[in-house]
């Protein structure tokens, strides 16, 4: 008897109040659909009714979630505590069969109904849902780091477009416009007016201790130099154009410092799972985060094959007649191959000795360029090298090891 013949296959659609159920046998027939609430008090018995009919067909419950993170995260643990299996689906199938459907509709019976057939076509491909706590307290800060990420980029925005009023040249001032030290500055210079009388001394002491004794007098000299080049750019209500950007410094100071915090937890976290991702060049902290907010349990994938079709990073090939084509995959995990084509593109990268980061990878680069692939699909063929390195650093526990380039190769 095929595997596939077993189960009762449950596809469930998630939601904030309730979600919705639909059973069905592997040849796609409708046996049932229920309705039940996001609470923990209503899980029980949704199981009953699901093990009720499962027990009369004969077989076992094969479940399929959507969103095993967020709303579904409480079902999900509830049914992997009980000993069943549950399988997550990604949102992508689930659109791209309801818009197949000739009525192209919308309800959540049908999208239940969509996830319990992709569950059935794909049962031996879908990855284990994922919804234990340590995982998911390194996605939630890996997400409120993104959201503070997201954030900052917009006061720092804020930040060029007031100081491009106050100081022309602020630019020429230091290497970052957000440093600690520059922010330093802004916050006790925040306009041309507040350094009219401010000797080059003054000035000079105060980067000095502010830049931890790496900028002194001729920076000051430069400084009020460029002021004195852009002229007076005093205007009317100085006064709150000077709050405006103390204001906005201190934004910018408060997030880096939820940002330090938010790293902190994360090394804290990282630290009892024992992989050893950092040892690879390109890989931080907060990828090593990213990758394992998205990957979660490696032991879901039992090959690196699988991790790659989750990713999204294994081409689609089309053909017709004799013209054969790849295409990129609109369906793996969106946020997860983004990571891998960072990775890809730090690991291809050249420092400013005009020496590749990685140049086994490079050379692997330039090997597939020379067959005749394009630039794209170049660095795809080493994002599916980085998730088998990864898949095996995180299975394995390793840490990174840097390949020998052979001379042909190279």
């Amino acid at each position: 008897m095929h595997h596939k013949l077993k189960y009762l296959y449950i596809g469930v659609d998630l939601h904030k109040r309730h979600h919705t159920a639909v059973m069905m046998t592997c040849f796609h027939e409708k046996r049932d659909e229920i309705q039940f609430e996001n609470k923990p008090s209503a899980f029980p018995k949704f199981l009953q009714q699901v093990e009720k009919l499962a027990k009369k067909e004969g077989l076992t419950p094969m479940f399929g979630l959507e969103d095993v993170g967020g709303y579904g995260r409480g079902l999900a643990m509830f049914l992997i505590e009980n000993k069943y299996e549950v399988k997550a689906v990604n949102p992508a199938l689930t659109v791209s069969m309801r818009r197949s459907s000739p009525n192209n509709k919308k309800t959540d019976a049908w999208d239940a109904e969509c996830v319990a057939r992709i569950l059935i076509s794909n049962l031996d491909t879908l990855p284990t849902a994922n919804p234990h706590d340590l995982y998911y307290a390194i996605s939630q800060l890996v997400t409120r780091r993104e959201n503070i990420v997201s954030v900052v980029t917009g006061i720092k925005l804020q930040l060029h477009q007031l100081l491009g009023y106050h100081y022309p040249s602020y630019k020429k001032f230091f290497s970052q416009v957000d440093g600690k030290t520059a922010l330093a500055f802004w916050l006790k210079y925040p306009s041309p007016s507040c350094l009219r009388r401010v000797s080059v001394d003054e000035l000079a002491t105060f980067l000095y201790k502010k830049s931890n004794r790496y900028m002194s007098t001729k920076k000051a000299k430069d400084i009020l130099s460029f002021v004195q080049q852009d002229g007076d750019t005093s205007k009317d209500y100085q006064g709150v154009n000077d709050f405006l950007v103390k204001n906005v410094v201190r934004d910018l100071i408060a997030r880096d410092y939820q940002l330090e915090q938010i790293d902190s937890e994360l090394a804290k976290h990282l630290a009892l799972l024992d992989y050893k991702l950092e040892t690879m060049h390109g890989i931080s902290t907060v990828t090593a985060a990213e990758l394992i907010a998205e990957i979660g349990d490696i032991s879901r994938f039992s090959s690196a094959d699988k991790l790659a079709n989750f990713a999204g990073i294994a081409p689609v090939q089309h053909s017709s007649g004799n013209k054969q084509k790849s295409k990129k995959s609109k369906l793996g995990n969106r946020s997860l191959y983004d990571i891998f084509y960072n990775l890809a593109i730090r690991q291809l990268g050249v420092s400013r000795a005009k020496k590749p980061n990685h140049p086994v990878y490079h050379a692997y680069y330039e090997r597939k360029l020379a067959e005749g692939k394009t630039k794209w699909q170049a660095i795809i063929c080493v994002m599916r090298k980085l998730v088998n390195v990864i898949y095996s650093m995180m299975k394995y526990k390793t840490e990174y090891k840097m390949p020998v380039l052979t001379e042909q190769a190279a």
